[in-house]
């Protein structure tokens, strides 16, 4: 008598099983991915909304220290008697948007002179480490040419073709983002 072995049957996934496990994972990568691309936007809305704190913040510290002045509203002359106290770009005295840039990013005095070095006389600032943010919804802010520097006393509002960057004004110290339109959120960028 012989015996015969007997085989096991080596069972193996069928073409359906296959094909249901393949629509499960496209539809929870249905749900998943546009959650994704939403998250580069709300990331660039977060990163404008801690320039803007940061902005804030500096710009109060700086009118705190300087007899309730606003920078960017006084000439950044830079009349230190070092080399390196030439205003780093309003050398002539000019009012606007490169005296608000140097007042938060160089050393001032009470009069809101600039250096670029601390030094006597001049024992206020730098407000902000390195050059002012770009605003990150389009990237733009960081250049003179970027900023808005105004002295009405109310708050800034983005004009019509407004390409982004900072809108700030000197007798009412608001800061805003030079954008139409609206966040994800439906916020004005103006209003964060």
């Amino acid at each position: 008598m012989t015996i015969k072995p007997m085989r096991l049957a080596q069972r193996g996934f069928t073409l359906i099983e296959l094909l249901i496990v393949v629509i499960i994972l496209a539809i929870l990568a249905a749900i998943v991915i546009p959650q994704f691309s939403n998250s580069s936007g709300e990331a660039r809305e977060a990163s404008l909304d801690a320039n803007l704190a940061t902005m804030r913040s500096a710009i109060e510290l700086y009118k705190l220290q300087h007899k309730n002045t606003y920078p960017g509203a006084v000439a950044a002359t830079g009349n230190g008697t070092a080399a390196a106290c030439a205003s780093p770009g309003a050398v002539g005295g000019v009012v606007g948007a490169q005296s608000f840039m140097d007042q938060l990013t160089a050393a001032s005095d009470a009069a809101g002179n600039t250096c670029t070095v601390a030094g006597p006389g001049y024992t206020y600032g730098p407000y902000l480490r390195g050059p002012v943010p770009a605003e990150p919804i389009n990237g733009k802010g960081a250049l003179v040419t970027e900023i808005t520097v105004t002295g009405t006393g109310v708050k800034p509002v983005p004009a019509t073709g407004a390409a982004g960057g900072w809108l700030f004004d000197t007798k009412s110290g608001n800061l805003v983002t030079n954008i139409l339109g609206n966040d994800s959120k439906g916020v004005a960028f103006a209003n964060h």
